[in-house]
């Protein structure tokens, strides 16, 4: 896990969901433990592409349920392997 980019997305995903950072956990569901909706999930797909300046295909994002498949993504996407 890039655990430099880990505290950014977790601030990121807290703040855009309303909820405690230390639920922010790499095992977290979006919608089973984070108590979002797909739009929620989108937008902060989208929050996170803003962030790290990247474009995260519809494929891609439509995989995206746990804040670790999150982090790994934007690990491959930042180290040029995306």
């Amino acid at each position: 896990m890039a655990k430099d980019i880990y505290p950014i997305v977790k601030e990121i995903i807290a703040q855009y969901l309303g909820i405690d950072p230390d639920r922010v956990v790499p095992e977290a569901e979006f919608i089973k433990d984070l108590d979002a909706d797909s739009l929620d999930v989108v937008e902060l797909v989208m929050a996170i592409e803003d962030k790290f300046d990247i474009e995260v295909a519809d494929f891609v994002a439509a995989k995206i349920v746990r804040v670790q498949d999150l982090l790994e993504y934007l690990e491959l996407e930042i180290n040029g392997f995306g």
